[in-house]
């Protein structure tokens, strides 16, 4: 595109650097190829519905199945909530199966800004951080079915459980995301060591405290709010702390 000397840069454009218009023009086009991605992913989505829905209730058919004859089923209270709940499974699944190609556009428009050496630290990082989120994701999901066993006896015998799409399947991705999010940590703790805030000594002389800050966070953090859960996301936090002041012991080398 032609561009006239008076345009506002952000670098300067002798050397070669993208001009302010060119970067907000290479945004748009790179928000516009993530929203086509979705967009794709959720009608994908929509189309495979019920098996994606039979895969989230499982944890909820487990302990169904834990009770002979009990129907492992939804209940659907108000006409328009089996179409709301399928638009809203539908779209979380759209942005995780479009979410390749969103994490590539952000990349792409993001690695021009970068130096070599932050270019060397961004991959590893952002790969990373891709799998410990799933990781953390499957152990949700795999401790899911003992916390709405809880959940469910904590109430008394003379209570029956049914459960509804909407709170049912928020509790769920609420789920995957706490987990996975909690699995971040160790990402966030070796960013802090490159970058100088903390070092993997003073990591080592806070693990007492950091014990009680982590259950504390973990039991915060977990929607379900069930003892299961609280230790299922504090142990795996506390072995990746304990990693994380290995790999700055080996980066300061």
């Amino acid at each position: 595109m032609a561009l006239t000397t008076d345009e506002p840069t952000v670098h300067d454009a002798g050397a070669g650097r993208m001009t302010l218009v060119e970067h907000l023009t290479e945004l748009r086009r790179r928000i516009i190829i993530a929203t086509i991605a979705l967009a794709v992913g959720t009608v994908i989505a929509f189309a495979f519905y019920n098996h994606i829905l039979g895969f989230l209730i499982h944890p909820y058919c487990v302990i169904r199945h834990l009770r002979p004859g009990q129907p492992c089923t939804l209940i659907v209270t108000d006409p328009l909530e089996g179409f709301a709940a399928r638009l809203k499974v539908s779209a979380y699944s759209g942005l995780v199966l479009a979410s390749p190609v969103v994490l590539w556009q952000v990349w792409r428009f993001i690695t021009p800004g970068l130096n070599p050496k932050e270019k060397k630290y961004a991959v590893p990082f952002i790969a990373s951080s891709i799998v410990l989120f799933l990781m953390g994701a499957v152990v949700g999901l795999l401790t899911f079915p003992k916390a709405l066993q809880f959940l469910g006896s904590i109430g008394g015998q003379n209570t029956e459980v049914f459960y509804r799409p909407a709170p049912y399947l928020g509790l769920v991705v609420l789920v995957l995301v706490a987990f996975g999010l909690s699995f971040e940590f160790p990402i966030l703790l070796v960013f802090l060591e490159l970058a100088g805030v903390v070092s993997s000594a003073r990591l080592r002389k806070w693990r007492r405290p950091a014990i009680v800050i982590i259950v504390v966070a973990a039991a915060v953090i977990t929607p379900s709010q069930d003892p299961i859960s609280l230790f299922a996301m504090a142990i795996p936090m506390y072995v990746f702390y304990e990693v994380s002041i290995l790999i700055g012991r080996i980066l300061k080398k």
